[in-house]
C-alpha cells in the first residue's frame, strides 16, 4: 500500500497532465453521425481514452463508436471489468472556472466530469498503468471499459454486450463508497390535472430550466398577465433534501390566488400538501408502505401547462425491497378526483449478494485503505451496474459527500482524487493477483 502511494506521488504531475487532456474534451451528447452515434464530443473522449490505453502498453478495442475497452491479461472471455464513462452532462451556467478544463483551487479540482466520471475512470486506467510499470503480472485478465452514453440512457452497454461477454465480476467507479450492493428502483410518473376554461385562460405557460435530473431552482408563470415566480435551490433529483424546490414554492403562491377557480386553487394546494418538503413520500403515505431502513425519495421535477390543465412530472427512488406497484398504488390512492397518473420511465431496482466474494474483497480493500470498515450500502443513483451483470458500484464519493455532480463548479478534493487512485490500485491488484478468484466467482 505504501509503495502504491509513493508511486502515485512520483507520477502525480503526469497523471494530472493526462487527466486534463481528457477534461478539456467537451464530451456532451451531440448530433449523431454514422461515425459518432452520440456526437463528436463523446467519440473524441472515447478515442482519447483508448489512445492513452495504447500509449500505456495495453490492448484496446472500440465497438461501434459507442464504447471501448483497455485490456491487460491473456483471457478474452473470463475477465474482471471496470466500467466507467467519458461522456458528461452539459456545463450549464454559473461556473467560476472554465467547465471544460482541470482547474486546481484551494485544495480542490474543478471541471465538468472531475467526479462524474472522468476523474475516477482515469484514476483506474492510470492506476493500471502504474501497476504494470511496477512489474506486476496479472493472473486474471482485467478490462477497463469506457462508455460514452451513460448520461443519456446507457445505450452503449447493449452494444458492448452484443459484442463481448459480460465480466465475471467488476465494479463501476461512478457512485460512492463503501461498496454499493443495491441500486434503488427509479420510476418517473406524470400527473395530469384537469382545470377549468377560466383557469386555462388566466394561467400562462411555466418557464424555467426543468429536468428529471434535478430539483428546479426557478420556475415562473403568469396569472392574469402578472408574473409569479418560485425561487429554489438546485440539487440532484436523487438528493432533493439538499435543494429547495421552485415548483412547490410557486404552488404555495398559486394556491391562494382568487383569480383561479376553486378547482385550480385546489390543484396547487394538493401539490403543496403532498410534495412540499415531503422528500420521503410522507404526503402519499409511502413512509408507511416501505419496510426498510433505506429511505424512499421523491421530488417534483417538471411542471407544465397542457391544453386541458397541468402536467406534473415526479421522480421517485424506492428501496430495493419495495415493489414499484406498491409505490404507484400509494400515489394513486392519494390523487384528487381531477387527476390521473401514468409512468413515463421505470428502472427496476437491482440487488447483488452483499456477502459475495467480490463484494467482501472490495469492502476489505476500502477498510484497509481508509482505516474504517463500512458495510455495503444501497444508492438512489443509477449506474452501469443496472445494465451489466456481476458488477457493483464502488466510489468515488466518500460518506457524506452528496449533490456535487451535474451542478456548476463540479469538484473533487485533491486529497480525495489521490485517495481514489490509491484505492483503485489496491482493488485492481487484489482482483488480478489471485488466480483462484475468477474460478471462485464463476
Amino acid at each position: 500500500m505504501n509503495s502504491f502511494k509513493q508511486s502515485i506521488t512520483n507520477h502525480w504531475p503526469d497523471f494530472l497532465k493526462d487527466l486534463q487532456q481528457m477534461m478539456q474534451i467537451a464530451s456532451v451528447k451531440g448530433t449523431a453521425t454514422a461515425e459518432a452515434p452520440y456526437g463528436e464530443g463523446p467519440l473524441n473522449a472515447l478515442k482519447q481514452a483508448l489512445a492513452f490505453g495504447t500509449m500505456y502498453g495495453f490492448k484496446t478495442k472500440m465497438i461501434d463508436g459507442k464504447i471501448g475497452y483497455v485490456e491487460w491479461g491473456q483471457s478474452s472471455t473470463d475477465y474482471i471489468g471496470i466500467f466507467g464513462h467519458v461522456d458528461v452532462v452539459a456545463a450549464g451556467a454559473g461556473w467560476s472556472v472554465s467547465p471544460f478544463d482541470l482547474t486546481e483551487k484551494a485544495g480542490r479540482f474543478y471541471g465538468r466530469g472531475i467526479l462524474d466520471n472522468k476523474g475516477p475512470i482515469m484514476s483506474c486506467l492510470y492506476g493500471l498503468k502504474l501497476l504494470k510499470d511496477a512489474g506486476i503480472e496479472p493472473k486474471n485478465t482485467i478490462r477497463i471499459v469506457f462508455g460514452s452514453d451513460e448520461e443519456s440512457g446507457m445505450s452503449d452497454i447493449p452494444a458492448y454486450l452484443a459484442a463481448e461477454p459480460a465480466p465475471v465480476f467488476g465494479f463501476t467507479p461512478d457512485c460512492k463508497y463503501p461498496v454499493v450492493y443495491g441500486e434503488r428502483g427509479i420510476v418517473h410518473v406524470l400527473l395530469a390535472f384537469s382545470l377549468t376554461e377560466q383557469d386555462l385562460h388566466m394561467l400562462g405557460t411555466f418557464e424555467g430550466e426543468q429536468s428529471t435530473a434535478y430539483v428546479p431552482d426557478c420556475v415562473s408563470t403568469t396569472l392574469s398577465g402578472e408574473k409569479m415566480t418560485g425561487y429554489g435551490k438546485r440539487a440532484p433529483s436523487n438528493a432533493p433534501e439538499l435543494g429547495k424546490n421552485a415548483i412547490t414554492q410557486l404552488a404555495i403562491q398559486l394556491q391562494q390566488q382568487e383569480a383561479l377557480s376553486a378547482k385550480g386553487q385546489a390543484a396547487f394546494a394538493w401539490i403543496v400538501e403532498k410534495l412540499h418538503e415531503q422528500h420521503t413520500g410522507a404526503g402519499f403515505g409511502l413512509n408507511q408502505c416501505t419496510e426498510t431502513t433505506d429511505q424512499l425519495l421523491m421530488t417534483p421535477v417538471i411542471l407544465q401547462k397542457t391544453p386541458t390543465g397541468l402536467s406534473l412530472a415526479i421522480s421517485v427512488r424506492y428501496p430495493v425491497n419495495t415493489k414499484e406497484e406498491e409505490v404507484l398504488t400509494c400515489m394513486e390512492n392519494a390523487l384528487p378526483s381531477n387527476a390521473s397518473i401514468h409512468v413515463t420511465r421505470r428502472l427496476p431496482s437491482i440487488c447483488r449478494d452483499k456477502h459475495s466474494l467480490g463484494v467482501t474483497l472490495l469492502s476489505e480493500v476500502y477498510a484497509q485503505m481508509t482505516g474504517t470498515y463500512s458495510p455495503p450500502v444501497t444508492t438512489t443513483g443509477a449506474t452501469y451496474a443496472r445494465k451489466v451483470s456481476n458488477i457493483v458500484a464502488f466510489g468515488p464519493s466518500f460518506p457524506g459527500q452528496k449533490g456535487i455532480a451535474h451542478r456548476e463548479d463540479e469538484y473533487m478534493a485533491v486529497d480525495d482524487l489521490k485517495q481514489n487512485l490509491a484505492i483503485y490500485m489496491q482493488a485492481i491488484a487484489a482482483l488480478i493477483e489471485d488466480e483462484t478468484i475468477i474460478q471462485a466467482m464463476k
